[in-house]
């Protein structure tokens, strides 16, 4: 087994390298803007740290978000064209979830919060690490409140609201090689993993016009 892990929905750009027993390459940068710059360098930045060629790749995983719908998409279509031309299954991976995989936090339960922009996060609740118990969802912290009070909160979107979310701890972005982790994980013990497709938690900004212009000729 080989996955090449990626995600797009974060900040960050994120590659990794899975055997199906540890990561053997990585990369992470954080730059909210160049998603589409920074991907494929970072593909190639990684397979040579490997020593491996592309075609050696068994598998693709890609973070399906939640996520804003500019970055997130540059990665699920990098994934889904890897896939096809490789003739590899692509599969995918909640965000949130990578982000709880990597958390540390083993006892008790705990909150993933991503920000969603718009004075928003998008966050889910968890058991442990790798049981997600409420959510994703997208909604304005004050309005969540009472249903994360006094537990901890991991993802950048918890920094960014103390008020709501006073025990904010790291990783701030998701890494590519928690998913990674994950999806291995959960292929060893044949679990099904989501298809790559995005995970959008809110409607379409663009609006088809209710009332058009008339436009009489003369």
């Amino acid at each position: 087994m080989l996955l090449l892990a990626l995600d797009t929905a974060t900040p960050a750009v994120t590659v990794a390298l899975h055997d199906g027993t540890s990561v053997v390459a990585e990369s992470s940068q954080v730059d909210a803007r160049r998603h589409g710059e920074l991907l494929l360098p970072a593909v190639d930045r990684v397979l040579a740290d490997a020593g491996v060629r592309l075609d050696a790749v068994t598998a693709v995983v890609t973070g399906v978000g939640p996520g804003p719908y500019t970055g997130l998409r540059v990665g699920l279509m990098t994934a889904d064209t890897f896939g096809l031309a490789l003739g590899v299954p692509v599969y995918g991976v909640c965000t949130l979830d990578g982000l709880a995989y990597a958390s540390g936090i083993e006892d008790g339960p705990f909150v993933v919060a991503t920000d969603a922009r718009r004075k928003e996060v998008y966050w889910a609740r968890y058991e442990d690490p790798r049981t997600r118990v409420a959510g994703p969802a997208v909604d304005r912290p004050a309005d969540i409140a009472e249903q994360v009070a006094g537990l901890p909160a991991v993802g950048a979107g918890a920094t960014l609201y103390p008020e709501t979310f006073p025990d904010a701890r790291g990783p701030e972005h998701v890494a590519a090689a928690a998913l990674a982790g994950l999806a291995a994980e959960k292929l060893a013990a044949g679990e099904e993993l989501l298809e790559p497709r995005p995970l959008y938690l809110r409607r379409p900004d663009a609006q088809v016009p209710k009332n058009y212009k008339v436009v009489t000729p003369q």
